[in-house]
């Protein structure tokens, strides 16, 4: 069993537009200086506030598939195959399928959150394919509550969330107070985000904005004092294909 929390101050940073921007990132780039490197099939994991109205310019992506959910606030999203600005809310979710090359930019509105998460496909397969979007909105997914935990499943059974990274499953939680348990899969890694409140994962204790990865579990028990929201991915421990870093290594992406 294997239980890893890292706080905010051991994340990431990063900026953009002179601040007007601001993220930690759990999982980042070298220049981020994220305590924590790619895993699994997550390769990126940004938690991006807007201090001020604010647009990222268009820039580029290839083979991984983008994955940004609105946190608060509303996000535009703008790209090279759609040409037109979309508008998403909280609780949408986008995804950029980059395939073969698409540019995209993004704005934010003043206090809008979100989370934008990369996932590694198999990038031999990826690149070769078209690039696509698909948005979702918050009402898409479907929603059960199950002794005193309330669990919204934006990827996984009962989702319309279409993605061409294997084996994964997004849900928020919310989280009563008391004790609370669920069978895990020791070959899965789960990989948490509290957004708000505290809560213990199996006796160790996380906070607001730590981020928390659990191996080698067979249960997860949560007890909350005061209530708490989740945000939690499960993926494979071990992939069938080579990662982005292992294929740089081997030299096989050019």
């Amino acid at each position: 069993m294997s239980i890893q929390i890292i706080p905010k101050i051991q994340q990431g940073r990063g900026a953009f537009n002179g601040g007007e921007i601001v993220e930690n990132k759990p999982i980042g780039f070298p220049q981020d200086h994220s305590s924590i490197r790619p895993y699994s099939n997550l390769f990126y994991w940004a938690h991006a506030r807007a201090v001020t109205d604010s647009t990222i310019g268009l820039h580029p992506h290839q083979g991984f598939e983008i994955c940004s959910f609105v946190l608060k606030g509303e996000i535009r999203h703008y790209d090279t195959k759609l040409q037109e600005w979309r508008s998403l809310k909280a609780g949408d979710v986008q995804i950029i399928r980059s395939g073969n090359g698409i540019s995209h930019s993004e704005w934010m509105g003043k206090d809008a959150e979100m989370f934008q998460i990369w996932f590694d496909p198999d990038l031999t397969q990826t690149l070769g394919k078209s690039a696509s979007y698909d948005d979702y909105h918050a009402a898409d997914f479907p929603v059960t509550t199950e002794e005193g935990v309330t669990v919204k499943t934006m990827v996984g059974e009962g989702s319309p969330f279409r993605m061409d990274t294997p084996d994964v499953e997004v849900m928020r939680l919310e989280v009563g107070s008391g004790p609370h348990s669920f069978e895990a899969d020791p070959s899965r890694i789960y990989s948490a985000y509290i957004l708000d409140g505290e809560l213990s994962f199996n006796g160790e204790t996380a906070k607001q904005s730590d981020f928390v990865i659990l191996r080698d579990l067979s249960a997860i028990e949560l007890r909350t004092m005061t209530g708490a929201t989740v945000f939690l991915i499960a993926s494979p421990a071990n992939l069938p294909y080579r990662t982005y870093a292992e294929l740089r290594k081997e030299g096989a992406l050019g």
